[in-house]
């Protein structure tokens, strides 16, 4: 198992079903029905099993069917990653499910903060959310949902105080190919360019009050 960039995931062959979104891939399968879903949902399951690694599998009532897959001890994406990728859009084929690779989104919530080590334990009891894993001696910055439901809160460091009220916006994370639609149809909406700056890796944007929202890839990061 070794690791593997965004980058170099998306250059591998036979990954058309699937997106890098933050640290994971992603993929949508739509079958012909609940129980059709629930069939390939549980071939996957045993074949991943199987390869011992697991991945994560949201079924829908409309057959719809997520998956998720990343190497946790990676904290991000690895040769297993592509190799599991590629069985589990063998077996969608095979049941005769189909891939729908769009829209797909993940939500962030980031929080500016002057002292982060005061203000992350509050939200960690509040959402009742655990510590991201950080190698030894690090900052912990992200609180995520033990479950892996909910959206991840990460922490900013900001350098002073701002007068405003309120200090949190919301990072929305798409697949790099469907960042430009999805600003258009923001700014189509009302919504404002406050920079793009570090496009790709983000671009912000506000609401007609200036209530801000950053989508962003996992193009362009250092």
């Amino acid at each position: 198992m070794d690791p593997m960039s965004p980058p170099t995931f998306h250059d591998q062959p036979g990954l058309d079903d699937w997106r890098v979104l933050l640290r994971a891939a992603e993929a949508v399968f739509v079958a012909d029905g609940f129980a059709e879903a629930a069939r390939f949902v549980g071939a996957v399951a045993h074949r991943c099993e199987a390869l011992g690694h697991l991945p994560d599998i949201d079924l829908r009532p409309d057959g719809s069917v997520r998956i998720r897959l990343v190497s946790y001890d990676q904290r991000g994406l690895s040769t297993t990653d592509v190799e599991v990728a590629r069985i589990i859009s063998a077996i969608a084929a095979t049941h005769g499910v189909r891939p729908r690779p769009l829209p797909m989104s993940r939500l962030e919530i980031a929080i500016d903060a002057i002292d982060i080590d005061a203000v992350l334990p509050f939200w960690r009891e509040l959402l009742a959310y655990v510590d991201e894993p950080t190698p030894p001696g690090e900052q912990v910055t992200a609180l995520l949902d033990p479950v892996r439901v909910s959206p991840a809160f990460w922490f900013q460091q900001m350098d002073e105080a701002r007068p405003q009220r309120n200090r949190i916006h919301i990072d929305v994370t798409v697949p790099h190919d469907e960042a430009d639609a999805r600003i258009a149809a923001a700014l189509a909406a009302g919504g404002q360019m406050v920079s793009d700056a570090s496009a790709r890796a983000f671009w912000v944007l506000a609401d007609a009050e200036g209530n801000e929202a950053c989508i962003t890839t996992w193009q362009d990061r250092d």
